[in-house]
């Protein structure tokens, strides 16, 4: 276990030091590979299929044959709506229904989260909050909070109770609220500060601290 500086709920320095799970927030990270491929399927299982093209048969046009069978000295055509002609439909392109989800098993998602969260821990971007409590969903007493601990940039807030804590942070820009439980490797690389509650630092504990 490794401790790490809180701070009250009103920005304040607390006195007593919250340890940080070695099992989840101390693992050896030998290489990045676990890391990229939750990180790719991430985006991958989040992308909008809308691209598609039309086939021959799908395009306008193209029902008289462009010049006769024989006798012109040039290739013979049955449609101006061929792939190799301009205007023309595509071949292999695609139809709106192919599938770019990937898959990463629970085991080796949570492992590359836990390496994430490691990362960062070295990286000193974790800041621990009492709790986030008289804010009063009031958008000026977050940002006055999260300057107050040194959050900066691009901040990841993790907390227990999404719908209650997050009312506060909907108009903040480059602040992103995330429940313990939903943490992913794509929201913690990309944070540059990850400011957590007490609670939600025991939340994750729990759920990461081994491979139920």
């Amino acid at each position: 276990m490794s401790s790490v500086t809180t701070f009250t709920a009103t920005g304040a320095k607390s006195t007593k030091k919250v340890s940080l799970d070695k099992a989840v927030f101390g693992v050896e990270v030998k290489t990045h590979n676990l890391i990229k491929q939750a990180y790719v399927a991430y985006l991958a299982n989040g992308r909008e299929n809308f691209a598609v093209t039309k086939t021959r048969g799908e395009v306008s046009g193209g029902g008289k044959k462009p010049w006769k069978q024989k006798g012109t000295g040039r290739a013979r055509f049955g449609s101006s709506r061929v792939p190799i002609w301009r205007g023309g439909g595509i071949t292999f392109g695609p139809t709106g229904n192919e599938n770019y989800s990937k898959k990463v098993n629970i085991k080796a998602k949570r492992l590359a989260i836990r390496q994430a969260l490691t990362l960062s821990a070295q990286s000193g971007k974790i800041i621990i909050v009492d709790e986030f409590k008289g804010l009063n969903g009031k958008t000026k007493d977050f940002a006055s909070l999260l300057k107050k601990v040194g959050a900066k940039r691009r901040i990841l807030v993790v907390v227990c109770n999404k719908p209650g804590d997050a009312l506060a942070t909907r108009n903040l820009e480059d602040v992103k609220v995330v429940q313990a439980q939903y943490l992913n490797v794509f929201d913690v690389i990309n944070a540059d500060s990850i400011v957590m509650c007490a609670k939600a630092n025991t939340a994750v504990s729990d759920w990461l601290g081994g491979d139920k």
